[in-house]
């Protein structure tokens, strides 16, 4: 099994952790909000501590790739980089969507037959977002999705969707259908990024560390704060 450090940065929540034999050996998280910048580092160093301590060396670094805040992602892509040009490893992307529905899988039980529809918080009732099936396939793709009553109303005639994410809080109101169900607490994490990191590990999925971008979705557009009259 690989020796890989995990970087999530794409919410509020920073975390980072270190795999090894398939199982998490330690790890960092802040959940009080974007405070990617002061704390990333800090973790990362930690990490680094306690991998020589113990004598592991690191053959990947994981980093989760997006959609989701574009400073945090860009953060945590940064620091992802110069991780992998410092340690000479190969860096490995895992979709944020992607990590949310197998962490929804993971942590709750539902038969076979369910779709899942992570949900990244995006401005107003917009969401970033996607359906899968169980194998992880796409049944809607990723996109910037403005949700309503009629949203996926199509497939939840049909099937039962399981949305989860920190958008889906949001829409519980609109989308009101006896086939959705919401599953409340599922944010991107580093220590649930292992089996997606493994497998990309196992199958030589890794990105070219000087080109590699994470995946914003949409443009960032910066704006002028108003001015204050005093």
């Amino acid at each position: 099994m690989p020796n890989i450090i995990h970087i999530e940065t794409s919410t509020s929540v920073c975390s980072a952790a270190l795999s090894s034999d398939g199982a998490v050996q330690c790890h960092f998280e802040n959940f009080e909000g974007p405070s990617h910048a002061s704390l990333l580092g800090v973790y990362v160093e930690q990490i680094m501590d306690f991998s020589r301590d113990k004598g592991v060396k690191v053959d990947a670094v994981a980093v989760s790739s997006g959609p989701g805040s574009y400073t945090g992602l860009r953060i945590g892509v940064s620091e992802a980089k110069g991780l992998c040009f410092g340690l000479k490893v190969p860096l490995i992307s895992v979709p944020t969507l992607e990590l949310l529905a197998c962490t929804t899988m993971f942590r709750n039980y539902f038969e076979e037959d369910v779709l899942y529809c992570p949900m990244i918080d995006a401005r107003r009732m917009e969401v970033y977002s996607a359906v899968y099936d169980n194998a992880l396939n796409d049944v809607v793709p990723v996109g910037a999705y403005v949700i309503d009553e009629h949203t996926f109303s199509d497939l939840l005639d049909n099937r039962r969707i399981v949305f989860s994410g920190n958008g889906s809080t949001k829409c519980k109101d609109a989308i009101k259908h006896r086939n959705a169900i919401f599953v409340e607490g599922i944010v991107p994490l580093a220590t649930d990024m292992l089996a997606l990191a493994e497998r990309a590990f196992r199958n030589g999925q890794f990105e070219d560390v000087a080109y590699f971008e994470p995946f914003y979705l949409k443009e960032f557009i910066a704006t002028t704060p108003k001015n204050k009259i005093l």
